[in-house]
C-alpha cells in the first residue's frame, strides 16, 4: 500500500498530509485509484463522476488545447454561464488549471474522475494524436505552395518531425491494443478518415479536426518506415514495415494508392508471434468442422480457403498445416509472409526482388 499511496503523490493525485490521513481510510484491499478518489472527494467536498454517461460538449471542449488536457489529464465536462466543470484525477496539480483560467477567461470547478476514464474521453472526442497535431498546428500558419497548390514545405524534414513520428507510432499501438488486422488511411477532400479493421468490420477512430493539414507529412512518415520513395505520388507502392511492441513482433504489409484527394494508405497487421488456435476453436459448425477433418485426411487434393479480409483464411491454414504435421510427412510452404513459424514444417519466404516467385518456389517444390 505504501508504494501505491506513494505513485498517487508523486503524480500529485494525493498530497502528503492526505497520505497519512487515508490509512485509516476505509479502502477496499488493495486499494484503487477511484477508491482513493471518491474518499477525496468526500473530504474536500468536490464532485466525483466514473464519467460512464457524461455527454460532452465539443465547442466547449475546442477552447482549451489538446496538448494541455492531455498532459495534466483534464476534460471539460459541462458549462454553465461563467463556470465549467473540468474532471481531473489530480486534484492538487494546480498550475495547469490556473494557467487555464488565464487563458480562457473562465472560473473551472475540478470533479474528480478516474485517470483512465478521463484518457478514454479525451481520445474519444478529440481523436487519436490531438497533443501531438495540436503542437505541430502552432507551427503550421505559415506554408509555402508550388504552383499546383500542394504544400512545398520538404516533407522529408516534415515526415521526421517527432509531432509526426509519435502520430503515426501512436495509430500503430492503438490497432494492435485493439487488434485490429488493418489500418485505413483514406484521404477526402475536407478530411483524412482513419478506419481499424475489427473482428472483420470497419471502425472508425476519431482524428482531431486539424488532421487534414498534415495528411502529405503523415502519409510520407508511413512511406519512410516502409523504405518507399516519399516524392512518389503518382504510381501504387508495396512496402513492409516490421516493428517489436511487449517482446512481440508485428509484420506490417503497406500498400499505397493514389485517390483524387491524396494517396490512401492500407496497412495490414500481421502478428507473428500469435498463438495458433486448434480446430475446435475456428468457429465451425459441427458438420463442417468433420467434413474439413475429414478432407484433410485424404492422401492427395487441393484445398481452397476464400473469404473477405479478416475473415480467417490465415487462421484457418495454419491451423490445418498443425492439425497434419507430424513425422511421417514433409510439408512444404509458400508464403508472403511467412506470418507464423511452424516448426517441422519447411516454410519458403516468397522474394520478388531476388526472383523467387510463386510460380519458381511451386517448381522447386515438386522436385522436393
Amino acid at each position: 500500500m505504501d508504494q501505491f499511496l506513494a505513485s498517487l503523490v508523486e503524480a500529485r493525485k494525493l498530497s502528503d498530509a492526505d497520505k497519512a490521513l487515508i490509512r485509516q481510510a476505509p479502502l477496499p484491499q488493495p486499494p484503487t485509484e477511484d477508491a482513493v478518489l471518491r474518499w477525496l472527494a468526500t473530504e474536500y467536498d468536490v464532485p466525483h463522476s466514473t464519467l460512464d454517461d457524461v455527454s460532452i460538449d465539443k465547442q466547449l471542449l475546442a477552447l482549451f488545447p489538446a496538448r494541455l488536457l492531455l498532459k495534466d489529464e483534464l476534460l471539460p465536462l459541462r458549462r454553465t454561464g461563467n463556470d465549467v466543470e473540468i474532471a481531473t484525477s489530480r486534484l492538487f496539480a494546480t498550475q495547469t488549471i490556473d494557467a487555464l483560467k488565464s487563458l480562457t477567461g473562465l472560473r473551472l470547478k475540478p470533479v474528480l474522475s478516474p485517470s483512465d476514464a478521463i484518457q478514454r474521453e479525451i481520445k474519444k472526442h478529440l481523436g487519436v494524436g490531438a497533443d501531438t497535431l495540436d503542437t505541430l498546428g502552432d507551427e503550421a500558419s505559415f506554408q509555402v505552395v508550388d504552383e499546383d497548390g500542394t504544400e512545398a514545405n520538404n516533407l522529408d524534414s516534415a515526415a521526421e518531425d517527432a509531432s509526426i513520428i509519435r502520430f503515426v507510432n501512436q495509430v500503430l499501438r492503438d490497432a494492435i491494443e485493439l487488434r485490429a488486422s488493418d489500418v485505413h488511411l483514406e484521404p477526402f477532400e475536407d478530411e483524412m478518415r482513419i478506419r481499424y479493421r475489427i473482428d472483420g468490420v470497419l471502425q472508425e477512430v476519431p482524428v482531431p479536426a486539424q488532421i487534414k493539414r498534415f495528411q502529405p507529412a503523415i502519409v510520407s512518415r508511413v512511406k519512410i518506415l516502409s523504405h518507399l520513395n516519399i516524392a512518389e505520388k503518382r504510381l501504387p507502392q508495396d512496402g513492409r514495415i516490421k516493428i517489436r511492441i511487449e517482446n512481440s513482433e508485428v509484420d506490417i504489409r503497406v500498400s499505397i494508392i493514389p485517390m483524387l484527394h491524396g494517396e490512401a494508405v492500407v496497412m495490414r497487421l500481421l502478428r507473428q508471434n500469435s498463438t495458433l488456435r486448434g480446430m475446435e476453436e475456428l468457429g465451425m459448425s459441427g458438420r463442417d468442422l468433420g467434413s474439413f477433418q475429414k478432407v484433410l485426411g485424404l492422401p492427395h487434393g487441393i484445398i481452397l480457403v476464400t473469404g473477405p479480409t479478416g475473415s480467417g483464411k490465415t487462421s484457418t491454414l495454419y491451423t490445418a498445416l498443425n492439425a497434419i504435421n507430424d513425422a511421417v510427412r514433409k510439408i512444404i510452404t509458400i508464403e508472403d509472409p511467412v506470418e507464423y513459424q511452424l516448426k517441422g514444417v519447411n516454410q519458403i519466404q516468397v522474394s520478388e526482388k531476388a526472383g523467387l516467385t510463386f510460380a519458381r518456389g511451386l517448381r522447386s517444390v515438386l522436385r522436393h
